[in-house]
Order: structure tokens, then sequence, then C-alpha cells
């Protein structure tokens, strides 16, 4: 209520500033501007008998003429007519238009009726989010079905075979690391993280950072890209180790940006952006978020630009045979394949790879990589957006 108190107090306000002058009539003069003309003239040549500069048949002359002219004058005196009538029905539209914009506008891209949030309000309902989240099992339980895998019906029965034989060596680190790689390339990230998870207890203290890692990312993914409270204890785990840690920095930034508070997402992920490798893999995807979290935490960020090639490169192979550049252009996707397979990339890398692949004429890796790429991208909105226009441009979606 207090809202539109306030909202009607301004508007009534403004319009009455924007109105107020139509209503205020104009000073009307006394006299036709020749009349004053006139008797100016009067007042001079009396003045000027007065110093002897006329003599007083002169004066008297030009006295009777200037007084011919102001009869003459005052005879043809208008009087000025009255203007409140039209102003004040001007004033009314005015008033209604204006008052109708205001509101009309509030109406269509505000939110009446939504209740009063004030910063105490917003930052305990994002706390109370994050403390009442789903667990591991729960997210994992909803997340989406990943799409089905081509295999060949040996692989999966060697896989099946592997599931059973693993239980039962709980200390085989190998059978467990073969396991864990296996269940990832059946899209089954929940049995990954499972196995992984397995992995880390075999090693024990010996247990790397980059264990630790692969087991947070398989956590996530497994998740459907949402951070549980079981994968926040293991990203604080990582900080405690190393507060600049990429992959626990972007996931602790992740979990901010999930639960209401893109300003600490933001803060977390600035520093890996304009300081990380832009073609790494969670600093890629810090990238394709950051500029939404700054704008819903109501800061202005632009994101620093990554180099691209070169105008020698361009130059170069401008200048190649038709042959030559396809082949340039084979193994520049070669390359760009190899690096987002092993290092990971942005959702308009990924875009790229599909689309050249589409140029070239290869579908089939083309819906490849669009598959995998869905995986990566899962909880980003804007990067599933590019991948499928990318995906469409390529032919692979109709």
């Amino acid at each position: 209520m207090l809202f539109w108190i306030v909202c009607v107090v301004l508007t009534v306000s403004v319009t009455a500033l924007i109105v107020s002058p139509l209503l205020r009539p104009k000073p009307l003069a006394d006299d036709n501007p020749d009349v004053a003309i006139y008797r100016a003239q009067l007042d001079e040549i009396d003045r000027d008998l007065e110093r002897d500069l006329l003599a007083p048949d002169e004066a008297e002359r030009a006295r009777t003429e200037v007084a011919r002219r102001l009869l003459a004058a005052n005879k043809a005196e208008t009087t000025p007519t009255s203007r409140f009538a039209p102003t004040r029905g001007l004033s009314l539209a005015v008033a209604i238009v204006t008052l109708g914009i205001s509101f009309g506008l509030y109406w269509v891209t505000g939110a009446p009726g939504y209740p009063d949030l004030p910063l105490s309000a917003r930052l305990a309902a994002s706390e109370e989010m994050r403390a009442n989240r789903p667990n591991q099992a729960t997210l994992e339980s909803t997340a989406p079905a990943p799409p089905a895998v081509d295999v060949p019906d040996e692989y999966l029965n060697a896989v099946a075979q592997l599931r059973e034989i693993a239980p039962t060596r709980p200390d085989d680190l190998e059978v467990w690391r073969m396991l864990a790689r296996h269940e990832v390339e059946m899209r089954d990230y929940g049995a990954a993280a499972a196995a992984q998870a397995q992995i880390l207890a075999i090693k024990g203290d010996t247990a790397t950072i980059g264990d630790q890692e692969r087991l947070l990312d398989l956590m996530v993914v497994a998740a459907g890209g949402f951070v549980s409270p079981e994968a926040e204890r293991l990203t604080r785990d990582l900080l405690d180790q190393d507060e600049t840690n990429t992959v626990a920095r972007y996931y602790l930034g992740t979990l901010y940006n999930q639960t209401g508070r893109p300003d600490l997402a933001l803060r977390l992920w600035r520093d890996m952006i304009e300081n990380g490798d832009p073609r790494e893999f969670h600093v890629a995807n810090a990238r394709a978020q950051a500029e939404d979290a700054a704008f819903r935490a109501g800061v202005e960020y632009v994101l620093p630009e990554t180099r691209g090639p070169s105008f020698a490169d361009m130059d170069a192979a401008a200048a190649l045979s038709p042959e030559d550049q396809q082949a340039m252009i084979g193994g520049m996707v070669a390359g760009l394949a190899d690096r987002l397979a092993t290092q990971g990339g942005t959702a308009q890398d990924w875009a790229r790879l599909i689309r050249a692949y589409g140029v070239l004429g290869d579908k089939e890796a083309a819906n490849a990589v669009w598959t995998e790429a869905q995986q990566v991208f899962v909880s980003s909105m804007r990067g599933m957006e590019i991948l499928t226009n990318a995906a469409r441009d390529a032919g692979v979606l109709e």
C-alpha cells in the first residue's frame, strides 16, 4: 500500500507541474503598444520645451500632431479575449493522458500486486533457499535423462560385467577407474560420480586435487547442473586447500547464482574470468553466465574480449588455393574438436564446431558434438539457446 501511495503522490505531483502552466493566464496588456509610444513622445516634447530645446510654437505643433495620432491609436485599440476555456480543456486532456500512460505503462511492464522485497528479506530468502535445497540423491533422481548412447552390444555387455565385478573388488583402484570412465561414456553420470567417490576412498590421503575436482564435476552434471549440499561441502574442502582453485570457485559461484545471490557469484567469477584461460571449461562457463548474473545483481559488467585469429592468419588463408583452404579448415576443425574434448570451451566454441561439421557435410559428427554439448551446458539457458541455433544451422535439428 505504501508503494501505491508514493506512486500516486509522485504521479499527481508531476502531472500538476505539467498542467499548471496551461491554467495560468498570460498577463494582458493595458494599452495598445502605439499608445504607449505616443505618450512617451508627449513626455519627451515637454522635457525638450523645459530645456529650451524647442520653441513654444514648434512644441505646440508637435504636441498637436502626436495628440492626433494618440487619439487615432486609442480608437483602434482592441480588447483582448479570454483564454481560460480552451486552456482548461487542454489541461484536462494532458492530465488524463499523463496519468493513463504512467499507470498503464506500470501495469504492462511492472509487477502490480508484487510484495515489497527489501534487501533483508531477499537475503533471508536466498539463505533459506540454499539451506533447504534438495540433496544429491534427490537432484540426481529428478535430473533430465541424458540422450541415449548408440554403442555396440558388445560394449554394453562389457560395461554390465564391469558393473558386477567392481563391487566385489572394493580396493581395486584400476577397476573403479575403468568403471568411472565407462559410466561417463554411457552418460550415466550418477554412477560415474559414485565410482569416482570410491576412487577417492581407495586413495585416501593420497587423493589429488584433480581427483576431487573430477568428482565435483560429475556430481554437478549428475544433478542436472545444480550444486547439492554434498557438492558444496566438496567445493569448500577444495577451497580450504587452495582458495584460488578455479573449479571450486566456479561451482561455489554457481551455487550462489542458483540461490538468488548473483552478486556473490560475480565476485567469485570475475578474477577467474579476467585472469584465467578462456578456453578452460570452468572459465568458459563462468564467462557464459557472468553478464546475466551482473544484470540481476544490478552491476554493469562487460566481459573482457578474447583474442581471435590475427590479420596475418586471415591474409595467409586468403592466399591459399581452394583445396588448401579446405584442408586448412579441416585442420582447424580438428584442432577445435581436440581442444574442446580435452580442455572444454564456451557455448560459442561448441556451436562453432557444430556449424563447422555441418559446413563440411559431416552431420554424424555434428550430431555427436551437439549431443555432448547438451550435457555440458544443460544448466545454462543462454548456452542451450546458442547450441540449439547451431544444431539447426548444421541440419542436425529440423
